[in-house]
């Protein structure tokens, strides 16, 4: 397992994270994992065991039962809390009050409050705002953000499924005010499905933000268990057919992936997995699973590395149409390169 720096930070978290989606199970979220605590606590062991130190969850993960069983699977086996780097979120709705949810500073110091005694925890490693908040400014969104970590509550905060120009203003508004800014993003990142590559990507190299991805194989279609149709014997998508994605060009992929995974004796979603770990801009990529044997398959994508004619075979395959303006600014910057 490598450990990389999040974002422009001196800390290292493993380029594989511990999702823990799977967790509980209530509400809408039956639909992605139910795990009882004794399958939890076996999972977070296998992914420690494995050289995982970075573990995500949200506040609204099977409404606060992930972050529940979270703390509760790191006591349970005894791990030392400081080798973890737990990471958690604030956004979404909670309750049906009208300031049950989004980013103003009350909702979110309640909410981070309410995250710790779920984890029984003293502080949060990282903690994220789970998307855009229209309503609420981002100046108070982020003084809310800095004084949880001058209190000691939050170590570093980060962002998740942002355009380009909401976290350019955060960073800018962090930098005027000095507030604690916004040192990572998490977002939906696959070789199926690379738009963040258009805006978002030269953003995070540009300004040294760390990178974590979520839904690694498109939820489920880059695990191998599909074919054309969507048939399967088992799977999230079945249920769940989400994020969205071109069906289409994902299996003329996967047509180029199965042949790459036989040459390595690997599956399908190792190779998807392993295509991010080779991407520069990528921090860690999240990984989360209902059955050991899953876990096991994704732990072992750190050691499939692709060859660069391999990457560029799926660079090819993968590869974004044509968008202005960065076809012109592609045409334009070719001098000063």
């Amino acid at each position: 397992m490598k450990y990389n720096r999040l974002g422009n930070t001196g800390l290292k978290v493993s380029e594989l994270c511990l999702g823990t989606m799977t967790f509980g199970g209530r509400g809408m979220w039956t639909a992605i994992g139910t795990l009882p605590q004794e399958q939890v606590n076996a999972l977070v062991k296998q992914s420690v065991d494995g050289g995982i130190n970075f573990i995500d969850t949200a506040n609204i993960y099977s409404e606060g039962l992930s972050e529940e069983m979270t703390g509760k699977a790191i006591r349970d086996l005894g791990l030392n809390r400081d080798d973890l780097v737990v990471a958690t979120k604030v956004r979404g709705i909670v309750g049906q009050g009208p300031n049950n949810s989004g980013l103003s500073r009350k909702h979110i110091l309640e909410q981070a409050d309410k995250s710790l005694k779920r984890l029984q925890m003293d502080y949060i490693d990282l903690y994220q705002i789970h998307g855009f908040d229209p309503q609420t400014p981002l100046e108070e969104t982020l003084d809310a953000l800095d004084s949880l970590v001058k209190s000691g509550k939050v170590r570093y905060i980060g962002c998740s499924n942002l355009a380009a120009w909401h976290i350019m203003k955060a960073l800018g508004i962090s930098a005027r005010e000095h507030l604690a800014k916004f040192v990572s993003l998490q977002a939906y990142y696959t070789i199926a499905g690379r738009d963040l590559e258009r805006e978002v990507v030269p953003l995070l190299l540009d300004q040294q933000l760390g990178l974590m991805v979520w839904s690694p194989l498109a939820g489920g279609i880059l695990s191998g268990k599909y074919n054309r149709k969507m048939q399967a014997a088992e799977g999230r998508r079945l249920n769940f057919d989400f994020p969205p994605i071109n069906k289409d060009k994902a299996f003329d992929i996967i047509d180029v992936m199965e042949k790459i995974a036989k040459k390595h004796k690997a599956t399908v979603a190792q190779v998807a997995l392993s295509w991010l770990l080779h991407q520069p801009v990528v921090t860690s990529v999240i990984i989360g699973a209902n059955k050991p044997e899953q876990l096991k398959d994704n732990l072992e994508s750190i050691n499939l590395k692709l060859g660069s004619d391999e990457l560029a075979e799926l660079d090819e395959i993968s590869r974004l149409s044509p968008e202005y303006p960065g076809w012109m600014i592609n045409r334009q910057g070719g001098d000063r390169k």
